[in-house]
């Protein structure tokens, strides 16, 4: 049984501890909201840190800590235009660092609750795609003038896919769970499309496209929405770190713009819906398309193909390592991810002229733009 009152009094709140309830449907902490009495007092959300994945915690804190208070300078200095944007926020323990480290070895951390809102696994319609678009583009804009090199690479080599193609190449040739005979259909697909995926790689080592600060897990649930259906605020910033911008890009359509769950099982379901593409883009250009590289925008159709492939050899790889990476519910899961990926990608593959189209008609630095 996890003590969460005790684990607050090493915070400092207001109020007192009402109760917890678990939320979130990340693969990777666990999540609480805590509720606090008297009724003025501010709500939190407290997370255990999977530090088995993010090993150096405090790095990952001051990645944290550097970017959003950069954030929420950068909206000070601002028009009000801004100011429905929000900026979530580190509580301090009362020892005086923004994380508790606890005798059996956990690693807490709390947030404020930006209270009155909600998040979606599922993109509902072309105004909900539009808004989570503007409200990553605005992320991007703020921390555009934080240097790359003084984030901390918490995950290195994240979205590298000379890493994440060799991990999953000896992954299949040990075998280590037993897995490969059964999987013969989704390592060939991997296999067929691996060169191609490089184009992002070789962008970035030719000068092409810059490192910037990037979030690194855009997926549609990140956003917070008003009860307007407005987006508000982006959250789960663990993985903030030097990246190319268009891995930020392809993972929002990856998980914003598919027809099914992340997880379908039935493929049939699976598709790229080009309406909520569109508004996607429409709104993530709108904010930040004329600070773009012309190779990023060139790119950006390609970078969903990308992201749901890397993803998808993500899931895989897991799958065929006896599922260690990913919480999963039900034997086979990482698979089920897995094939859900690639039949993305098919029906990205199959649409791609109309996605290139689409940036095409929404590039703000093209001629035909007023």
């Amino acid at each position: 049984m996890i003590d969460i009152p005790a684990i607050l009094k090493q915070f400092k709140i207001e109020g007192h501890f009402e109760s917890a309830s678990p939320i979130g449907s990340g693969h990777i902490n666990d999540s609480w909201l805590v509720s606090t009495a008297p009724a003025e007092a501010p709500d939190y959300v407290l997370q255990r840190i999977n530090h088995a994945i993010f090993r150096n915690v405090p790095e990952l804190t001051n990645n944290i800590l550097r970017v959003t208070r950069h954030l929420r300078q950068r909206l000070l200095c601002r028009d009000e235009s801004l100011s429905w944007f929000r900026v979530i926020q580190l509580i301090e323990t009362r020892s005086g660092n923004y994380f508790f480290h606890d005798p059996e070895g956990n690693y807490w951390r709390l947030y404020d609750h930006v209270s009155d809102t909600t998040s979606y696994d599922v993109v509902e319609n072309p105004a909900m795609a539009r808004e989570a678009g503007k409200a990553f583009g605005l992320f991007q804009y703020l921390s555009s003038d934080i240097e790359a090199a003084s984030i901390f690479e918490i995950l290195p080599d994240f979205h590298h896919i000379a890493v994440r193609l060799q991990a999953f190449r000896d992954t299949v040739h040990r075998d280590p769970a037993r897995r490969v005979a059964a999987t013969q259909p989704e390592i060939a697909f991997a296999e067929s499309r691996a060169d191609a995926m490089h184009a992002i790689l070789r962008l970035g080592e030719n000068g092409e496209i810059p490192l910037r600060v990037t979030h690194n897990d855009t997926k549609f649930n990140n956003v917070l929405f008003n009860r307007d259906r407005q987006a508000i605020a982006v959250v789960d910033l663990d993985t903030v770190m030097p990246g190319y911008l268009l891995c930020d890009f392809g993972d929002a359509i990856r998980t914003g713009a598919n027809t099914g769950e992340e997880d379908e099982a039935d493929l049939s379901k699976v598709n790229i819906d080009l309406a909520l593409f569109e508004a996607y883009a429409q709104g993530y250009l709108g904010v930040v398309g004329k600070s773009l590289w012309p190779a990023e925008t060139a790119h950006l159709a390609f970078s969903a193909k990308y992201m749901t492939y890397l993803i998808g050899l993500r899931f895989l790889t897991d799958h065929l390592n006896g599922d260690h990476y990913f919480k999963t519910r039900f034997p086979g899961h990482n698979l089920q991810r897995a094939r859900a990926q690639f039949k993305l990608l098919e029906s990205m593959e199959e649409h791609f002229g109309e996605m290139k189209e689409i940036i095409f008609a929404l590039d703000p630095n093209h001629p035909h733009q007023p």
